[in-house]
Protein backbone atom coordinates (compact mmCIF):
# COMPACT_ATOMS: atom_id res chain seq x y z
CA UNK A 1 0.00 0.00 0.00
CA UNK A 2 0.94 3.64 -0.41
CA UNK A 3 1.01 5.68 2.79
CA UNK A 4 -2.35 7.31 2.08
CA UNK A 5 -3.91 3.90 1.39
CA UNK A 6 -2.44 2.37 4.52
CA UNK A 7 -3.48 5.24 6.79
CA UNK A 8 -7.00 5.11 5.37
CA UNK A 9 -7.18 1.32 5.82
CA UNK A 10 -5.84 1.48 9.37
CA UNK A 11 -8.35 4.17 10.35
CA UNK A 12 -5.89 7.02 10.78
CA UNK A 13 -7.80 9.63 8.76
CA UNK A 14 -10.47 11.89 10.22
CA UNK A 15 -9.91 15.27 8.50
CA UNK A 16 -7.18 16.79 6.37
CA UNK A 17 -6.51 19.99 4.49
CA UNK A 18 -4.93 18.08 1.60
CA UNK A 19 -7.13 18.29 -1.48
CA UNK A 20 -5.63 14.98 -2.58
CA UNK A 21 -4.37 12.68 0.18
CA UNK A 22 -1.92 11.13 -2.27
CA UNK A 23 0.23 14.20 -1.61
CA UNK A 24 1.75 12.33 1.34
CA UNK A 25 2.78 9.29 -0.72
CA UNK A 26 6.11 10.60 -2.03
CA UNK A 27 7.90 11.27 1.26
CA UNK A 28 10.07 14.25 2.09
CA UNK A 29 7.54 16.23 4.15
CA UNK A 30 8.68 17.74 7.44
CA UNK A 31 5.88 17.38 9.99
CA UNK A 32 5.31 17.70 13.70
CA UNK A 33 3.21 16.07 16.39
CA UNK A 34 3.05 17.26 19.97
CA UNK A 35 2.09 16.24 23.48
CA UNK A 36 1.53 18.63 26.39
CA UNK A 37 3.22 17.61 29.66
CA UNK A 38 -0.02 17.73 31.64
CA UNK A 39 1.01 14.40 33.15
CA UNK A 40 4.23 12.45 33.63
CA UNK A 41 3.13 9.82 31.13
CA UNK A 42 1.33 9.37 27.85
CA UNK A 43 -1.64 7.02 27.55
CA UNK A 44 -2.80 4.55 24.93
CA UNK A 45 -4.73 7.46 23.40
CA UNK A 46 -1.40 9.15 22.68
CA UNK A 47 0.01 5.81 21.57
CA UNK A 48 -2.51 5.61 18.73
CA UNK A 49 -1.26 8.94 17.36
CA UNK A 50 2.35 7.84 17.89
CA UNK A 51 1.69 4.76 15.76
CA UNK A 52 0.40 7.03 12.98
CA UNK A 53 3.59 9.09 13.30
CA UNK A 54 5.64 5.91 12.90
CA UNK A 55 3.90 5.21 9.58
CA UNK A 56 4.77 8.70 8.33
CA UNK A 57 8.42 8.18 9.33
CA UNK A 58 8.51 4.78 7.64
CA UNK A 59 7.26 6.43 4.43
CA UNK A 60 10.23 8.81 4.39
CA UNK A 61 8.86 11.91 6.11
CA UNK A 62 10.84 13.92 8.69
CA UNK A 63 9.35 13.94 12.21
CA UNK A 64 9.60 16.69 14.80
CA UNK A 65 8.18 15.59 18.14
CA UNK A 66 7.10 18.56 20.21
CA UNK A 67 6.86 18.72 23.98
CA UNK A 68 4.52 21.51 25.02
CA UNK A 69 6.57 23.08 27.78
CA UNK A 70 4.80 26.40 27.11
CA UNK A 71 1.31 25.15 26.28
CA UNK A 72 1.51 22.79 29.28
CA UNK A 73 1.75 25.83 31.55
CA UNK A 74 -1.66 27.01 30.26
CA UNK A 75 -3.64 23.85 29.55
CA UNK A 76 -5.63 22.88 26.48
CA UNK A 77 -9.33 23.75 27.03
CA UNK A 78 -10.68 21.51 24.24
CA UNK A 79 -13.51 19.34 25.49
CA UNK A 80 -13.29 20.77 29.02
CA UNK A 81 -16.18 22.42 30.85
CA UNK A 82 -14.05 23.89 33.62
CA UNK A 83 -10.66 25.55 33.92
CA UNK A 84 -7.62 23.31 34.19
CA UNK A 85 -5.65 23.56 37.41
CA UNK A 86 -2.35 25.27 36.65
CA UNK A 87 0.67 23.08 37.33
CA UNK A 88 3.90 24.36 38.83
CA UNK A 89 6.97 24.96 36.69
CA UNK A 90 8.71 22.18 38.64
CA UNK A 91 5.93 19.70 37.85
CA UNK A 92 5.92 20.66 34.18
CA UNK A 93 9.70 20.25 34.05
CA UNK A 94 9.50 16.75 35.56
CA UNK A 95 6.67 15.82 33.20
CA UNK A 96 8.67 17.05 30.20
CA UNK A 97 11.57 14.79 31.15
CA UNK A 98 9.20 11.83 31.46
CA UNK A 99 7.52 12.46 28.09
CA UNK A 100 10.92 12.92 26.45
CA UNK A 101 11.97 9.52 27.76
CA UNK A 102 8.81 7.94 26.34
CA UNK A 103 9.39 9.63 22.98
CA UNK A 104 12.89 8.16 22.90
CA UNK A 105 11.59 4.69 23.74
CA UNK A 106 8.64 4.66 21.33
CA UNK A 107 10.73 6.07 18.49
CA UNK A 108 13.97 4.23 19.18
CA UNK A 109 16.14 3.98 16.07
CA UNK A 110 13.73 6.30 14.20
CA UNK A 111 14.73 9.56 12.50
CA UNK A 112 13.21 12.14 14.86
CA UNK A 113 14.04 15.50 16.43
CA UNK A 114 12.51 16.47 19.79
CA UNK A 115 11.64 20.16 20.28
CA UNK A 116 10.14 22.10 23.20
CA UNK A 117 7.93 25.11 22.53
CA UNK A 118 9.08 26.70 25.79
CA UNK A 119 12.36 27.38 23.99
CA UNK A 120 10.77 29.93 21.65
CA UNK A 121 8.25 31.33 24.14
CA UNK A 122 10.49 31.94 27.15
CA UNK A 123 12.00 35.16 25.71
CA UNK A 124 8.91 36.36 23.83
CA UNK A 125 7.33 39.31 25.64
CA UNK A 126 3.64 40.12 25.66
CA UNK A 127 3.74 43.15 23.37
CA UNK A 128 5.91 41.31 20.87
CA UNK A 129 3.44 38.39 20.87
CA UNK A 130 0.50 40.72 20.24
CA UNK A 131 2.33 42.42 17.37
CA UNK A 132 3.67 39.21 15.76
CA UNK A 133 0.69 36.93 16.39
CA UNK A 134 -2.38 38.62 17.86
CA UNK A 135 -2.55 41.24 15.11
CA UNK A 136 -3.06 38.50 12.50
CA UNK A 137 -5.79 36.51 14.26
CA UNK A 138 -9.41 37.61 13.68
CA UNK A 139 -11.57 37.39 16.81
CA UNK A 140 -14.32 35.78 14.72
CA UNK A 141 -12.04 32.81 14.07
CA UNK A 142 -11.59 32.21 17.79
CA UNK A 143 -15.16 32.97 18.92
CA UNK A 144 -16.69 30.62 16.35
CA UNK A 145 -15.08 27.56 17.90
CA UNK A 146 -17.71 25.33 19.55
CA UNK A 147 -15.92 24.87 22.86
CA UNK A 148 -15.34 28.64 23.20
CA UNK A 149 -18.99 29.41 22.53
CA UNK A 150 -20.16 26.79 25.05
CA UNK A 151 -17.76 28.02 27.74
CA UNK A 152 -18.63 31.70 27.16
CA UNK A 153 -22.32 30.91 27.63
CA UNK A 154 -21.66 29.02 30.87
CA UNK A 155 -22.26 31.62 33.58
CA UNK A 156 -20.94 29.39 36.37
CA UNK A 157 -17.56 28.57 34.80
CA UNK A 158 -16.85 30.54 31.64
CA UNK A 159 -13.36 30.54 30.16
CA UNK A 160 -10.24 32.43 31.18
CA UNK A 161 -8.23 34.60 28.82
CA UNK A 162 -5.33 32.16 29.27
CA UNK A 163 -7.26 29.14 27.99
CA UNK A 164 -8.99 31.25 25.35
CA UNK A 165 -5.51 32.12 24.03
CA UNK A 166 -4.30 28.53 23.86
CA UNK A 167 -4.94 28.19 20.13
CA UNK A 168 -2.78 31.28 19.48
CA UNK A 169 0.11 29.65 21.30
CA UNK A 170 -0.25 26.39 19.37
CA UNK A 171 -0.64 28.34 16.14
CA UNK A 172 2.64 30.12 16.86
CA UNK A 173 4.28 26.70 17.34
CA UNK A 174 3.34 25.76 13.78
CA UNK A 175 4.51 29.13 12.47
CA UNK A 176 7.87 28.84 14.27
CA UNK A 177 8.51 25.29 13.08
CA UNK A 178 7.45 26.33 9.57
CA UNK A 179 10.04 29.15 9.57
CA UNK A 180 12.88 27.42 11.43
CA UNK A 181 12.54 23.74 10.46
CA UNK A 182 10.58 23.87 7.22
CA UNK A 183 7.64 22.03 8.79
CA UNK A 184 4.58 22.13 6.52
CA UNK A 185 2.34 19.52 8.14
CA UNK A 186 0.89 18.98 11.60
CA UNK A 187 -0.43 15.60 12.77
CA UNK A 188 -2.94 15.45 15.61
CA UNK A 189 -6.04 13.88 17.02
CA UNK A 190 -9.43 14.99 15.74
CA UNK A 191 -10.09 17.11 18.85
CA UNK A 192 -7.16 19.38 17.94
CA UNK A 193 -8.49 20.40 14.50
CA UNK A 194 -9.36 23.94 15.59
CA UNK A 195 -5.97 24.53 17.18
CA UNK A 196 -4.25 23.19 14.08
CA UNK A 197 -6.30 25.44 11.80
CA UNK A 198 -5.10 28.40 13.86
CA UNK A 199 -1.55 27.54 12.83
CA UNK A 200 -2.42 27.06 9.16
CA UNK A 201 -4.21 30.44 9.09
CA UNK A 202 -1.35 32.16 10.91
CA UNK A 203 1.17 30.82 8.40
CA UNK A 204 -1.02 31.93 5.48
CA UNK A 205 -1.62 35.43 6.86
CA UNK A 206 1.99 36.12 7.85
CA UNK A 207 3.99 34.34 5.13
CA UNK A 208 1.45 34.00 2.33
CA UNK A 209 2.30 30.29 2.12
CA UNK A 210 0.27 27.17 2.78
CA UNK A 211 0.59 24.40 5.35
CA UNK A 212 -1.49 21.31 6.01
CA UNK A 213 -3.13 19.23 8.74
CA UNK A 214 -3.79 15.51 9.07
CA UNK A 215 -5.96 14.39 11.99
CA UNK A 216 -6.88 10.89 13.13
CA UNK A 217 -10.09 9.82 14.90
CA UNK A 218 -10.05 9.73 18.69
CA UNK A 219 -9.91 6.24 20.15
CA UNK A 220 -13.07 5.79 22.19
CA UNK A 221 -13.88 3.16 24.79
CA UNK A 222 -17.20 1.80 23.51
CA UNK A 223 -18.22 0.71 27.01
CA UNK A 224 -18.05 4.28 28.36
CA UNK A 225 -18.20 6.42 25.23
CA UNK A 226 -15.14 8.36 26.46
CA UNK A 227 -11.81 8.79 24.73
CA UNK A 228 -8.65 7.07 25.93
CA UNK A 229 -7.06 10.10 27.61
CA UNK A 230 -5.11 11.21 30.66
CA UNK A 231 -8.03 12.97 32.28
CA UNK A 232 -10.40 10.03 31.98
CA UNK A 233 -10.78 7.63 34.90
CA UNK A 234 -9.16 4.26 34.38
CA UNK A 235 -6.54 5.63 31.98
CA UNK A 236 -4.10 3.05 30.62
CA UNK A 237 -0.65 4.63 30.95
CA UNK A 238 2.57 3.93 29.08
CA UNK A 239 4.61 4.42 32.27
CA UNK A 240 5.18 0.96 33.83
CA UNK A 241 4.94 2.48 37.31
CA UNK A 242 1.44 3.81 36.62
CA UNK A 243 0.16 0.82 34.63
CA UNK A 244 2.35 -2.24 35.08
CA UNK A 245 3.34 -4.18 31.95
CA UNK A 246 1.14 -7.05 33.18
CA UNK A 247 -1.89 -4.80 33.71
CA UNK A 248 -1.12 -3.20 30.33
CA UNK A 249 -0.97 -6.64 28.68
CA UNK A 250 -4.22 -7.70 30.34
CA UNK A 251 -6.02 -4.60 29.08
CA UNK A 252 -5.46 -5.80 25.52
CA UNK A 253 -6.26 -9.43 26.40
CA UNK A 254 -9.70 -8.25 27.51
CA UNK A 255 -10.53 -6.29 24.34
CA UNK A 256 -13.97 -7.22 23.01
CA UNK A 257 -14.17 -9.16 19.76
CA UNK A 258 -15.87 -6.30 17.93
CA UNK A 259 -12.86 -4.02 18.62
CA UNK A 260 -10.19 -6.46 17.46
CA UNK A 261 -9.97 -5.54 13.79
CA UNK A 262 -9.70 -1.81 14.51
CA UNK A 263 -7.17 -2.18 17.32
CA UNK A 264 -4.96 -4.59 15.39
CA UNK A 265 -4.80 -2.03 12.57
CA UNK A 266 -4.15 0.93 14.86
CA UNK A 267 -1.90 -0.49 17.55
CA UNK A 268 0.27 -2.99 15.66
CA UNK A 269 2.46 -3.02 12.58
CA UNK A 270 0.96 -6.30 11.33
CA UNK A 271 0.08 -6.02 7.65
CA UNK A 272 -3.33 -6.65 6.09
CA UNK A 273 -2.68 -10.29 5.22
CA UNK A 274 -1.41 -11.05 8.73
CA UNK A 275 -4.41 -9.38 10.36
CA UNK A 276 -6.90 -11.09 8.03
CA UNK A 277 -5.32 -14.48 8.74
CA UNK A 278 -5.29 -13.84 12.50
CA UNK A 279 -8.93 -12.74 12.57
CA UNK A 280 -9.96 -15.80 10.55
CA UNK A 281 -8.21 -18.10 13.03
CA UNK A 282 -9.81 -16.22 15.91
CA UNK A 283 -13.31 -16.43 14.43
CA UNK A 284 -12.91 -20.18 13.97
CA UNK A 285 -12.20 -20.59 17.68
CA UNK A 286 -12.95 -17.37 19.60
CA UNK A 287 -12.66 -18.99 23.04
CA UNK A 288 -8.89 -19.30 22.59
CA UNK A 289 -8.67 -15.49 22.15
CA UNK A 290 -5.82 -15.88 19.69
CA UNK A 291 -6.28 -12.38 18.29
CA UNK A 292 -6.40 -10.75 21.74
CA UNK A 293 -3.22 -12.56 22.76
CA UNK A 294 -1.40 -11.48 19.62
CA UNK A 295 -2.64 -7.90 20.05
CA UNK A 296 -1.50 -7.85 23.69
CA UNK A 297 1.91 -9.27 22.79
CA UNK A 298 2.50 -6.83 19.93
CA UNK A 299 1.45 -3.67 21.79
CA UNK A 300 3.21 -4.56 25.04
CA UNK A 301 6.40 -5.26 23.10
CA UNK A 302 6.18 -1.87 21.35
CA UNK A 303 5.72 0.00 24.63
CA UNK A 304 7.67 -2.05 27.18
CA UNK A 305 9.98 -4.29 25.17
CA UNK A 306 9.97 -8.00 24.39
CA UNK A 307 11.22 -9.10 27.82
CA UNK A 308 8.47 -7.28 29.70
CA UNK A 309 5.90 -8.57 27.21
CA UNK A 310 6.97 -12.18 27.73
CA UNK A 311 6.89 -11.74 31.51
CA UNK A 312 3.42 -10.16 31.36
CA UNK A 313 2.23 -13.04 29.18
CA UNK A 314 3.58 -15.58 31.69
CA UNK A 315 2.01 -13.85 34.71
CA UNK A 316 -1.33 -13.65 32.90
CA UNK A 317 -1.07 -17.36 32.14
CA UNK A 318 -0.63 -18.17 35.82
CA UNK A 319 -3.51 -15.94 36.87
CA UNK A 320 -5.85 -17.51 34.32
CA UNK A 321 -4.76 -21.07 35.13
CA UNK A 322 -3.32 -21.65 31.66
CA UNK A 323 0.11 -22.16 33.23
CA UNK A 324 1.09 -24.38 36.12
CA UNK A 325 2.07 -22.24 39.10
CA UNK A 326 4.59 -24.89 40.10
CA UNK A 327 6.67 -23.90 37.06
CA UNK A 328 6.85 -20.20 37.94
CA UNK A 329 10.35 -18.74 38.15
CA UNK A 330 11.43 -16.37 40.92
CA UNK A 331 11.10 -13.44 38.53
CA UNK A 332 7.60 -14.51 37.55
CA UNK A 333 6.57 -14.98 41.19
CA UNK A 334 7.83 -11.52 42.03
CA UNK A 335 5.82 -10.09 39.14
CA UNK A 336 2.72 -11.96 40.39
CA UNK A 337 3.23 -10.50 43.88
CA UNK A 338 3.38 -7.01 42.40
CA UNK A 339 0.04 -7.51 40.65
CA UNK A 340 -2.09 -9.17 43.34
CA UNK A 341 -2.06 -9.48 47.15
CA UNK A 342 0.35 -12.08 48.47
CA UNK A 343 0.34 -13.42 52.04
CA UNK A 344 2.02 -16.08 54.09
CA UNK A 345 -0.59 -18.21 55.82
CA UNK A 346 -0.21 -20.27 58.95
CA UNK A 347 -0.64 -23.99 59.41
CA UNK A 348 -4.42 -23.95 59.96
CA UNK A 349 -4.96 -23.04 56.28
CA UNK A 350 -8.17 -21.16 57.06
CA UNK A 351 -9.64 -19.90 53.78
CA UNK A 352 -11.70 -17.32 55.68
CA UNK A 353 -8.57 -15.86 57.25
CA UNK A 354 -6.82 -15.90 53.87
CA UNK A 355 -9.66 -14.01 52.18
CA UNK A 356 -9.71 -11.32 54.86
CA UNK A 357 -5.93 -10.92 55.06
CA UNK A 358 -5.68 -10.51 51.27
CA UNK A 359 -8.66 -8.07 51.33
CA UNK A 360 -10.67 -10.25 48.97
CA UNK A 361 -13.26 -10.07 51.76
CA UNK A 362 -13.89 -7.25 54.23
CA UNK A 363 -14.82 -9.48 57.15
CA UNK A 364 -15.06 -13.10 58.28
CA UNK A 365 -18.81 -13.07 57.67
CA UNK A 366 -18.38 -11.76 54.13
CA UNK A 367 -15.67 -14.35 53.48
CA UNK A 368 -17.95 -17.18 54.64
CA UNK A 369 -20.79 -15.82 52.50
CA UNK A 370 -18.52 -15.72 49.42
CA UNK A 371 -17.46 -19.32 50.02
CA UNK A 372 -21.03 -20.54 50.62
CA UNK A 373 -22.28 -18.81 47.48
CA UNK A 374 -19.61 -20.35 45.25
CA UNK A 375 -17.83 -17.05 44.57
CA UNK A 376 -14.36 -18.33 45.51
CA UNK A 377 -12.29 -20.19 42.93
CA UNK A 378 -9.21 -22.38 43.21
CA UNK A 379 -7.66 -23.45 39.89
CA UNK A 380 -10.69 -21.99 38.09
CA UNK A 381 -13.05 -24.28 40.04
CA UNK A 382 -15.55 -23.22 42.70
CA UNK A 383 -14.19 -23.96 46.17
CA UNK A 384 -16.65 -24.28 49.08
CA UNK A 385 -14.41 -25.68 51.81
CA UNK A 386 -13.70 -23.47 54.82
CA UNK A 387 -10.18 -24.82 55.18
CA UNK A 388 -7.43 -25.51 52.69
CA UNK A 389 -5.47 -28.74 52.71
CA UNK A 390 -1.74 -29.18 52.18
CA UNK A 391 -2.41 -30.98 48.91
CA UNK A 392 -4.18 -27.86 47.57
CA UNK A 393 -0.79 -26.16 47.45
CA UNK A 394 1.83 -26.66 44.74
CA UNK A 395 5.38 -26.03 45.90
CA UNK A 396 3.85 -24.19 48.83
CA UNK A 397 1.85 -21.80 46.62
CA UNK A 398 -1.82 -21.41 45.76
CA UNK A 399 -3.83 -18.89 43.77
CA UNK A 400 -7.35 -18.07 44.93
CA UNK A 401 -9.85 -15.82 43.18
CA UNK A 402 -13.04 -13.98 44.10
CA UNK A 403 -15.52 -14.01 41.24
CA UNK A 404 -14.67 -14.10 37.55
CA UNK A 405 -12.20 -11.20 37.37
CA UNK A 406 -8.57 -12.35 37.46
CA UNK A 407 -7.62 -9.02 39.03
CA UNK A 408 -9.47 -10.17 42.17
CA UNK A 409 -6.93 -12.90 42.88
CA UNK A 410 -4.45 -13.49 45.68
CA UNK A 411 -1.33 -15.63 46.11
CA UNK A 412 -1.15 -17.74 49.25
CA UNK A 413 2.25 -19.03 50.30
CA UNK A 414 3.10 -21.44 53.11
Amino acid sequence: MTLSEELSWRGFLEQTTFKDIKAIDNGGISFYWGVDPSSDSMTIGNLAAAMMVRHFIKAGHKAYLLIGGATGLIGDPDGKTTERELKSIETISANKAAITSQYQKLFKDQSIEIVDNFDWFKDLNYLQFLREVGKFVPMRQMLNRDFVASRLNDESNGISYAEFSYSLIQGYDFLTLFKVKGVTLQLSGADQWGNCIAGVELIRRITGKSADIWTSPLIVDKSTGKKFGKSESGAVWLDPHKTTPTAFYQFWINIADDELANFLKIYTFLNKDEIDELLLAHNNNPKDRLAQKRLASEVTTIVHGQGASKLAEAVTGYLTGERDLAQATDEELQAIRSEIPSVKINSDHSLINALVSTKLAKSNSEAKSLIDNGAIYVRNNTFKELNLKAEDFINGRLLIRRGKAFADSALLEL
